[in-house]
């Protein structure tokens, strides 16, 4: 590891022979996958990134010149070489390096990215902002192939091509393809040809010495010829001097090709084609097992587990969706490029006829919902809470203002652990319950929420079943597909004095703190519509009220409950629990949510710190 130990900043890396890069990039690959398997973290993705990344800040001056990784989970490489090696350790941990860009962990960082295909229009801006300040500076947006499957892409693109003394350039990250290396060798002379000061030195010649007639053949003749060997045609027609493909491993390619980029003027379009896994073979020929590892012994790989896990929450929306499929004819399965993570790779297998992936296109995944349910299909749409963030005009104005059917799976809502704020989905309750026509439902057990996505799938309307990541309680779950009655929750536990109102996944702890409070615990299930009449009984019963949610206090199911109490004329002291106004950054879920609070321990100690009461506990009744 002699190279990479004496790499601090990418100044140290600058100053190595050209010779040398290729055994870095061999130490740095090494060094990712032995890191990778002590933390757990995205591992396919980044051992594809190790000499683009090496490349990059090896031509370019950053952090003066600025990289924006799209997504960002393939920045390991780029937090190694900026400085961030000694904390690797640390990854993805409480208090430790994100894994995904984050703008206050490193100067080199210069835009937080973990949602897909917002690079082009940052890097655009930051371009745009350089030129007005009349700075000379580089601007690179490193964006993957699915990423350029989502409109935000499209959008910066058509924008960009129309600046054209802006010093943008999009590299697009290919690592579905493969390049055999006859096909290689042929791109790299031309990926350099291309991008050459000779070459584009005479298509400017051309444009103003030639005459008329021959300077439209020869522009023919240019476009013909290129068109014969890159798929350069969609990218030129935005503006855009389109480079390559040229094989994203092979440094002798990528660094005289980006040092001739550099010299250019206007947008730049460079498509590099990469191997998720490069490297390591077990990657190589499972990238999708492992693009998200926990802890794994390199020399073995991933192992199947042991012993039987709980279910998971996906693992419940999953068979759910193949049961009521088999039902229903009607039935139709979207999701925005997340099968394995939504759970649909079963249902995809039984149903092909009837599964959409719509690539990396929430907003998109929405308004296709809502267009099948005009003409009487059944669309669920299985979406990350965090996700469907992107796509609220859209649940908005093309399902909720029509009253639409359609029924919305929200996998990961509150706190998701070692992925961080960016990927928790910590707003939906507040920005759902707001929004007319919307069913929101939050289940306390794996039973209860195949009961409630039956539920949302058989009302007439837009309806949503969020739920947390990972196992639940251990609930047994009843084969049959029965429905709940909507708008009501349920006693499951009665005390005396205090009411906790919980919600969702916060059930199981209040069970735990009311042990120690004897308090009343009430599952409300339903967000919208309220309970009303439960909170009325709560109300004349106790003499302290509680909401706890795993989600956003302001706005969410406690606003709900405040709402409802005001409306209703009663006057009772009412602590709302959940999570604070803050983003949460990274660490263990059940360490996170002790840090707020959140367990059965802190909801008691929070309750005992408002209200005063006794720590004596006393027996009461649990209902089932």
């Amino acid at each position: 590891m002699n190279l990479l130990d004496n790499i601090n900043d990418p100044s140290d890396l600058r100053k190595l022979p050209r010779t040398q890069l290729t055994p870095l990039a061999h130490e740095l690959r090494q060094f990712l996958l032995e890191s990778v398997a002590k933390t757990g973290g995205h591992l396919s993705s980044n051992l594809g990134t190790v000499e683009l990344t090496i490349a990059l800040h090896y031509v370019f001056e950053t952090p003066h010149d600025r990289i924006v990784w799209d997504v960002g989970h393939q920045t390991y490489s780029h937090k190694i070489l900026t400085g961030r090696r000694e904390r690797m350790p640390t990854l993805r941990q409480l208090n430790g390096l994100s894994g995904f860009p984050k703008r206050d962990e490193s100067i080199y960082d210069t835009f937080g990215t973990a949602h897909s295909s917002t690079s082009i229009s940052a890097a655009l801006g930051m371009a745009a902002a350089a030129k007005l300040k009349g700075e000379n500076r580089h601007a690179i947006a490193v964006i993957g192939d699915g990423s350029m499957t989502a409109g935000m892409a499209f959008e910066a693109l058509n924008n960009a091509g129309v600046e054209e003394d802006c010093n943008l350039l999009v590299i697009l990250n290919d690592n579905d393809m493969s390049i055999s290396p006859p096909v290689g060798a042929l791109n790299r002379y031309l990926a350099r040809l291309m991008s050459g000061q000779f070459y584009a030195a005479a298509k400017n010649v051309g444009k103003t010495v030639l005459p008329a007639p021959l300077r439209e053949l020869a522009s023919r003749l240019e476009e013909h010829a290129k068109g014969m060997v890159v798929p350069a045609t969609m990218f030129e027609e935005f503006g855009f001097n389109y480079i390559g493909p040229i094989d994203g491993h092979d440094l002798d390619s990528l660094i005289p090709t980006l040092e001739n980029i550099k010299k250019l003027k206007g947008p730049q379009f460079l498509h590099v084609v990469t191997k998720k896994g490069q490297g390591y073979k077990l990657a190589e020929a499972e990238p999708i097992l492992y693009h998200g590892t926990g802890k794994f012994n390199p020399a073995e790989g991933i192992k199947p587990a042991t012993a039987p896990a709980k279910i998971t929450y996906t693992e419940v929306f999953g068979n759910w969706l193949c049961d009521m499929a088999a039902i229903d004819s009607r039935l139709v399965g979207i999701t925005p490029a997340m099968r394995e993570g939504s759970g649909m790779v079963r249902f995809h297998a039984q149903y092909p006829e009837r599964y959409f992936d719509v690539g990396i296109a929430e907003q998109h995944s929405v308004t296709f919902g809502a267009g099948l349910a005009t003409e009487g299909m059944k669309p669920v749409v299985a979406i990350y809470s965090t996700f469907l963030q992107r796509a609220y005009d859209q649940l908005i104005h093309d399902v909720a203002l029509q009253n639409l059917d359609v029924t919305f799976a929200l996998d990961r809502a509150g706190l998701v652990g070692a992925d961080g704020a960016t990927h928790a989905g910590n707003y939906d309750l507040a920005y759902l319950r707001c929004i007319p026509n919307m069913v929101v439902m939050a289940p306390s057990d794996e039973n209860e929420c195949r009961q409630m996505l039956t539920t949302a799938y058989h009302y007439p309307g837009p309806a949503a079943v969020r739920y947390p990541r990972g196992a639940g309680v251990g609930a047994a779950i009843q084969e049959e597909l029965t429905s709940i009655e909507i708008g009501k929750g349920e006693i499951k536990r009665q005390g005396e004095k205090i009411a906790i109102l919980a919600f969702g996944s916060m059930v199981n702890p209040s069970l735990g703190a009311a042990a120690d409070l004897n308090a009343t615990v009430a599952n409300m299930r339903f967000v919208k519509p309220l309970d009303v009449e439960l909170v009325k009984q709560l109300a004349a019963e106790h003499d302290y009220l509680v909401t706890v949610e795993e989600g956003a206090v302001m706005g969410g199911a406690g606003a709900a409950v405040a709402e409802a109490m005001a409306a209703a004329g009663i006057v009772k002291p009412l602590l709302i629990l959940g999570l604070p106004d803050k983003f949460i950054d990274q660490g263990d879920p059940a360490a996170l949510l002790a840090s707020v609070g959140l367990d059965a321990k802190g909801i008691a100690a929070s309750i005992r710190a408002r209200f005063g009461v006794a720590d004596e506990p006393r027996l009461a009744v649990v209902k089932n």
